[in-house]
């Protein structure tokens, strides 16, 4: 259904929407307490959340999620996932739990481990990751530099590559049928059966039961908890960092994005689905292929559509080893560690939120993990604010000296005690002119006007002067707004000139200073 209304509404071309391990991993524990009910009312709640979203232009909230936080999440969730497959790889029954519980769950079930289903879970990994390096070898696109037959060979060893996981499925399924059938054997843990057709357009439900237990409305959304948040969240940010990636530069219409996303899961949510959104690996198969427009998942749809009526008697032969070995390696292309050296070589304190995200979203949830990530980079936005970059000069101007103190971008409350403290600890000459160029200053709020007057009676008091020069409009009418007598310490043009006038106020100032005296 996601692809269907994502061919109507969506605007990325190669996009496949649909179910992601990503988002599986997500509503794990809401489908075990509640069953498959549990998965269709978030599917709706997260739909009706995201398109509510995309009617109130929210879009732009994407971007206030950086590149090290959302690396660092990707990468815990892939090896979250991978690990949940770590039980079925090995023959052993039962789910896994996190990141930390899957090990201990293996280590303490390690004598009950099947050797025929190890044994085919590695070798299909094997496979699969030989599948995945020699595409480096073939081409779908024709090379000139490549004889005919070159080329030929190219394309067949791009195709191969192209359908690693379905020849690993097919393999796997195809030894536990024969084993079935020949030997009356069943050497591997299978899936199991899969029933046959479509399900009905329903409304989803508000409450259900599950293995005796009634969930009403409101106990199912309090099952949910923040998961009723973080599900529609973390489904927009996969399918946005999918779209980014396959666009090429194009304008992301991230509004857009919104309303397709929403409108394809609640319409999901009439069918039974679970939540959707972008595939990385089905998009990637479609960019690959050559789709030129949004059709191509409406024809993803139709092939699913056809294989839920006539092949889910085939599925029940499939060995739960192979699925998470295709599961297993997909995640380890997932996994962004090379971003570790990108960040090491451009910004060494991205690593920060990179791995603050990474080991929180492992040993605490996924959720957390994404918070605290944010909160680390809003951590380091307020300290930038509170610690602006000040550049200090001193200068002989005439008789005067002079220091030159030029703040760079927006000043605000936080940097307020920061700027006083460096200009009164750095500027300390008696008689000299203190000049606070404004010329890089966009804007600034009320503290840092009261600070200015404030700033201007402390450096009066140790006998110097302040000129603030250079600052544009807005910034002039903040700081005269309920001060008018600052107005005559803001100046323009020349530095020489503005020296000047502050030189004159001062003299001016100390003469009717001695004529009070007298």
């Amino acid at each position: 259904m996601g692809g269907m209304t994502y061919f109507v509404f969506g605007g990325c071309k190669d996009i496949n929407m649909g179910p992601t391990a990503i988002i599986a991993l997500f509503i794990q524990k809401s489908v075990t307490t509640m069953g498959p009910a549990g998965s269709v009312l978030i599917c709706f709640i997260s739909g009706l959340f995201i398109f509510l979203a995309g009617v109130l232009h929210l879009g732009f909230l994407v971007e206030f999620f950086s590149v090290p936080v959302i690396s660092g999440f990707t990468t815990a969730a892939a090896l979250s996932i991978a690990c949940s497959q770590l039980k079925p790889l090995f023959g052993l029954k039962g789910s896994a739990g996190s990141f930390l519980k899957a090990w201990e769950e293996l280590f303490e079930h390690i004598g009950q481990i099947r050797k025929w289903d190890a044994v085919l879970g590695f070798v299909s990994m094997a496979l699969l990751f030989g599948f995945r390096e020699i595409k480096v070898f073939g081409s779908l696109k024709h090379k000139p530099e490549w004889s005919r037959k070159r080329n030929m060979i190219g394309k067949c060893i791009f195709f191969i590559s192209l359908a690693g996981n379905a020849m690993a499925v097919i393999g796997g399924t195809s030894i536990a049928y024969v084993a079935d059938k020949s030997y009356n054997a069943t050497p591997f843990l299978l899936t199991g059966s899969v029933a046959r057709g479509l399900p009905n357009f329903t409304l989803p439900p508000f409450s259900t039961t599950w293995n005796g237990t009634y969930f009403s409305f409101q106990d199912m959304l309090s099952q949910y908890g923040t998961l009723i948040v973080f599900c529609p969240m973390v489904a927009f940010l996969e399918h946005i960092a999918i779209v980014k990636a396959f666009t090429k530069g194009k304008t992301i219409d991230a509004t857009q994005e919104l309303l397709a996303l929403g409108i394809g899961n609640m319409a999901g949510s009439l069918v039974q689905s679970m939540p959707v959104t972008g595939s990385f690996t089905r998009t990637a198969v479609n960019n690959a292929s050559g789709v030129k427009t949004t059709a191509g998942g409406l024809f993803t749809c139709c092939m699913l559509v056809i294989s839920l009526v006539l092949l889910t008697g085939v599925f029940k032969y499939i060995p739960k080893a192979t699925l998470a070995a295709v599961i297993m390696v997909s995640m380890y292309y997932l996994c962004e560690f090379h971003a570790v050296l990108v960040m090491w070589k451009t910004k060494k304190l991205d690593l920060i939120p990179y791995f603050a995200t990474l080991v929180c979203s492992l040993l605490i949830s996924l959720e957390y993990g994404i918070i605290i990530g944010i909160g680390v980079n809003v951590l380091f936005i307020l300290y930038d604010n509170a610690r602006p970059k000040l550049y200090f000069e001193r200068t002989i101007v005439g008789d005067h000296t002079v220091y030159i103190i030029r703040p760079k971008g927006g000043l605000h409350f936080t940097s307020a005690e920061y700027l006083r403290e460096q200009v009164l600890s750095r500027c300390q000459q008696e008689r000299s002119i203190v000049v606070i160029d404004g010329e890089f200053v966009r804007n600034i709020d009320g503290t840092i006007a009261i600070g200015f007057g404030n700033l201007l009676d402390e450096l009066q008091l140790r006998n110097q002067s302040i000129v603030f020069w250079n600052f544009n409009k807005a910034v002039i009418d903040v700081c005269t707004g309920d001060n008018r007598k600052m107005a005559e310490y803001f100046m323009s043009g020349s530095l020489e000139k503005a020296v000047k006038g502050s030189a004159s106020r001062r003299l001016s100032a100390t003469s009717l200073s001695i004529v009070g005296d007298s």
